[in-house]
């Protein structure tokens, strides 16, 4: 059993550092000792949820749609500081670039590790 048999396979961890990273980008407006305007709030609530509900959507069946919305998620988290203007809460702007990069990486990951496989049903 070689490394490349573990990394071509769909695991559930990953789905499990989905579920965690969502809870972390729903709560990292409190991570932050400096007051966070409602708007930055809402926004990180929200996109957290999105990646939490995505990952526990994998769980159950693994769609590539699930995978792409995960992508256009991270991509957005990582837009926002610069969406919503709180660039200069260095603190903040940090921990959502980081964020937003991992998610976006993990579902590159993992979009990359379903894209042959004939059990995954498309963009249904």
């Amino acid at each position: 059993m070689a490394i490349k048999d573990i990394l071509k396979s769909h695991r559930t961890w990953e789905d499990g550092v989905g579920l965690m990273l969502g809870i972390i980008i729903g709560l990292s407006p409190w991570f932050y000792d400096e007051p966070v305007v409602a708007a930055v709030v809402l926004n990180s609530g929200l996109i957290g949820l999105a990646v939490l509900a995505l990952a526990q959507l994998e769980l159950v069946r693994l769609r590539r749609w699930e995978e792409i919305a995960q992508l256009a998620c991270g991509i957005y988290l990582s837009a926002s500081p610069f969406i919503f203007q709180y660039a200069h809460q260095h603190h903040l702007r940090l921990w959502h670039w980081v964020l937003g990069a991992t998610v976006a990486i993990l579902a590159l990951f993992e979009l990359w590790q379903d894209w042959n496989r004939p059990d995954i049903t498309g963009y249904r």
